[in-house]
């Protein structure tokens, strides 16, 4: 009899059952002396008594402008240590942190402020090329739920700590001792197929144990320093980055408020990192630095590989030229807090770099069926579902969303295609979402589509993605023009997505033809259409290599 593709994470450590704030404080009361947080950039840097002094602050502040529990709090900026704060501060007073991607041009802003009801929101004043300071003054007056704007670097950001600082803890008490572990704390907006984001939301319990679980598979301890250049935004950086640390009395190291693989190496020198993250890109980036070899990287003995497939080669130049020996792969998805498989640090070389590992801790795994959700045997392709802890509490004001991806007994279905071998090793061979994972950006083509439909010359259009060495996929889109319309390159259509789209989903490539392959039933043929952009592109060395 075959045995089938499902897997039962252990049951140890046991799970926190603490609020996040809770745990902080007893980290930092184990630990008041340890480095808490390093901002490189800013050249400043806190114990964890001093990190909770702040944290308390920033709470307390928010309490003085009339911030109820429950209430959203947007946060709109890049890597830097108020975004720490905000987080922690947020979660203290049983606030719902709303994390906007630093991308997000008008379009995605008003969306996102509105359909969460965001209340009060901590931007910062710019980042590199997007002034949100013009942006929140455009779409403020279309958002009728947000009161507060405190923009970092203002007198608005610091009134609001002085105002905490000023206060009487007996308010932060009595709101604390309301907080439970279930409460929702988080909502991070994924890109949906009907055009728009989705906002998943996320509980103590969600992502607290999720971070906490991650650190244990890699052994953190007080004694970790782990240098975070992926954004805090994503799960990625607040989850498996920040509260992994806050729950092991690990160092956070911030090395840039965006990724730079120079000054990635320079913070792990500097501050003598142990563990450093990033998607595949990132460490392709860093390993191609022209200073890599002259940085002195050999405080690193871990990290984690996640957000999009590793190529192999890559993988093997982090363990040899970073002595990352312990370096883990991660597999998740927002929805699931994010990880739900991990390699484990005395796993085979050949286990991580060919596969994401086995299950979680308190997780369960099967892979099914896409039609008939019936469990496959293993060493069979099909639907990669999990469920536990981790699953979210559901889209944000989204029942119908949330009935498509949660099953009625509370398996998350993924939409990945995955195979599990005899061991219970995963290895993720496709996707049957049209998902595209750009260099760690989760894209669904269903909302550029839409967006494209409202360029003057565009009647149809059809996004898909193709591979790319540097980014592990691109986007491409294949366009239908109207019979009066004028020639279109994909520069014109570039330009006309600027600063309506985040930058990271504007299509690379364009294509103008007067009819999409289709099936016999109407249905466009997506594979076909990425087959033969590979071969009219000359993708076929991208196409070529071997992820896990």
């Amino acid at each position: 009899m075959s045995v089938l593709s499902e897997a039962q994470g252990v049951a140890h450590p046991p799970l926190i059952a603490d609020t996040i704030s809770a745990n902080l404080r007893a980290t930092c009361a184990e630990f008041p002396d340890r480095e808490a947080l390093v901002d490189c950039p800013a050249g400043t840097r806190w114990s964890y008594a001093e990190f909770l002094d702040d944290v308390e602050a920033c709470a307390m502040g928010l309490l003085s402008l009339g911030v109820a529990k429950g209430d959203r709090i947007g946060i709109w900026a890049p890597n830097r240590a108020e975004w720490v704060l905000t987080q922690l501060g947020s979660a203290m007073i049983g606030a719902i942190l709303v994390t906007i991607n630093p991308a997000y041009r008008t379009h995605e802003l008003e969306y996102v402020l509105n359909q969460s009801g965001i209340s009060v929101l901590v931007s910062a004043p710019s980042f590199k090329t997007s002034d949100y300071r013009a942006m929140v003054h455009e779409v403020r007056p279309n958002c009728p739920d947000l009161r507060e704007v405190a923009f970092l670097d203002d007198p608005a950001w610091g009134a609001l700590m002085d105002a905490g600082r000023r206060s009487d803890r007996a308010a932060l008490e009595v709101r604390e001792a309301t907080l439970s572990p279930d409460d929702a704390i988080n909502i991070q907006y994924t890109s949906g197929t009907t055009g728009f984001p989705k906002g998943a939301t996320l509980t103590h319990r969600n992502i607290l144990n999720n971070g906490f679980m991650v650190g244990e598979m890699i052994a953190y301890t007080e004694r970790d320093r782990v240098c975070i250049p992926v954004p805090f935004y994503h799960c990625f950086g607040m989850v498996m980055g920040n509260l992994a640390c806050v729950s092991h009395g690990s160092t956070m190291v911030i090395p840039a408020q965006g990724f730079d693989p120079g000054l990635t190496l320079k913070a792990v020198e500097a501050e003598r990192c142990t563990s450093l993250y990033g998607v595949p890109t990132m460490f392709i980036a860093m390993l191609n630095h022209e200073g890599v070899d002259d940085c002195d990287v050999s405080s690193l003995r871990t990290g984690i590989m996640a957000g999009s497939p590793c190529p192999v080669e890559v993988m093997k130049q982090v363990i040899e030229r970073l002595g990352m020996h312990e370096v883990s792969i991660c597999y998740g998805m927002t929805e699931t807090s994010p990880v739900s498989t991990q390699t484990a640090r005395d796993d085979s070389i050949d286990r991580r770099v060919s596969t994401v590992g086995r299950v979680h801790p308190h997780v369960e795994i099967k892979v099914v069926d896409p039609v008939s959700g019936e469990t496959l045997p293993r060493g069979m392709p099909g639907e990669l579902c999990t469920r536990g802890y981790s699953v979210m509490r559901g889209y944000w004001d989204q029942p119908d969303k949330t009935a498509e991806a949660i099953d009625a007994d509370g398996w998350m279905h993924t939409g990945d295609i995955a195979v599990m071998d005899g061991e219970g090793y995963v290895n993720i061979t496709g996707r049957i979402k049209d998902m595209v994972i750009r260099g760690g950006e989760n894209i669904y083509p269903r909302e550029i589509e839409e967006f494209l439909y409202s360029h003057p010359d565009v009647l149809d259009a059809q996004v898909i993605g193709v591979p790319d060495v540097t980014y592990g996929e691109e986007l491409v889109a294949w366009v239908r023009l109207r019979p009066d319309a004028q020639t279109l390159t994909a520069e014109s259509l570039r330009a006309f997505c600027d600063g309506k789209l985040a930058h990271y989903k504007i299509p690379r490539h364009v294509k103008v033809v007067e009819d999409f392959p289709m099936t016999v039933t109407g249905k466009v043929r997506k594979v076909e259409m990425r087959e033969a952009s590979i071969r009219e592109l000359g993708l076929e060395r991208a196409a070529s290599i071997e992820t896990a």
